[in-house]
């Protein structure tokens, strides 16, 4: 797709083309001038380069290029779709995105798979990944179909617009309700784990309320206003309430849970955010899984579902 608009001047190319087209980030409009796919009074530029006002600046953003991973077949359950973006139901025990040891299985590969319609992110033909749910959380995830969707969703993101409910089940007896607000960060000793109770860090805020008790246990919905790594789960545990069968965080099991739930009993209930293209609210809610209700009802708090 070809582009040609007139410069204004004085303002750096790169900043120029990443405010006249919506669709690129600054990152990906210096990766195109750096492949030369744009020309300034027909001669390649660079990004620093401060076009004179009035110079004829072409843009030529080719076909985004497929990626290496192998789609596979995952059915993963969709909870909203359109051309611009998608929010799925994330089972337990599958990863969001390929990394480190992990390169197959992943929901993007899966996405890769199930979506037909992707129009590509920084050059690529891939899902834009807005936010993470760790690997044995289940429930909402909201996946970007196109840059522009995807740049809305994590502005969203960041500027706190996005509502993220989970429903967990932890043990004690925590208050009917609570919000712990505390620096956050790297745990100090455990390096896979994250800490409240550290002299430096960023903001973390999770707020909770108790939807039913049991038997030395607490069924909470949890409203996450940040979003940090393993923030719930490090919360919860630091407060003195760890989240049922969490092996990061908790304690070592034994009773009615850990014989029905062997991950943590965590789930992404709700997510509400604006549409990034039509500024409709989305509301999505992910059904609580089996494995949950087999919990729950060990408790006898079958009616908390």
């Amino acid at each position: 797709m070809k582009h040609r608009f007139t410069a204004r001047g004085g303002e750096r190319l790169d900043r120029l083309l990443a405010s006249l087209l919506p669709e690129l980030s600054r990152a990906r409009a210096q990766t195109l001038i750096e492949q030369g796919h744009v020309l300034v009074a027909g001669k390649p530029a660079k990004a620093s380069m401060r076009p004179s006002s009035g110079a004829e600046v072409t843009v030529e953003i080719p076909p985004a290029e497929p990626l290496e991973l192998i789609a596979e077949d995952l059915a993963l359950p969709v909870l909203y779709d359109d051309a611009h973006l998608l929010v799925i139901d994330k089972p337990a025990g599958i990863v969001v995105h390929p990394g480190a040891g992990v390169t197959r299985g992943t929901v993007v590969h899966g996405l890769l798979h199930q979506v037909r319609d992707l129009a590509g992110v920084g050059g690529e033909l891939r899902p834009g990944i807005v936010h993470r749910l760790d690997k044995d959380t289940s429930g909402c995830l909201v996946v970007a179909k196109t840059e522009l969707a995807l740049r809305g969703l994590q502005a969203q993101f960041k500027s706190r617009a996005v509502e993220k409910r989970y429903r967990a089940l932890v043990h004690g007896a925590p208050p009917d309700e609570r919000e712990l607000d505390t620096l956050f960060g790297r745990h100090p000793v455990h390096r896979k784990r994250f800490s409240s109770k550290v002299r430096q860090g960023r903001r973390a805020v999770t707020r909770f309320r108790v939807l039913a008790r049991g038997p030395g246990a607490a069924w909470l919905e949890v409203e996450l206003l940040t979003g940090r790594t393993h923030q719930i789960r490090a919360h919860l545990a630091e407060a003195g309430w760890p989240i049922f069968c969490d092996a990061l965080y908790g304690r070592r099991e034994s009773g009615p849970v850990a014989e029905v739930l062997h991950r943590q009993a965590l789930h992404a209930f709700r997510l509400a955010f604006d549409h990034p293209m039509t500024s409709a609210r989305i509301a999505c809610e992910a059904p609580l899984p089996a494995d949950l209700r087999a919990a729950l009802s060990s408790l006898g708090l079958s009616s908390a579902v």
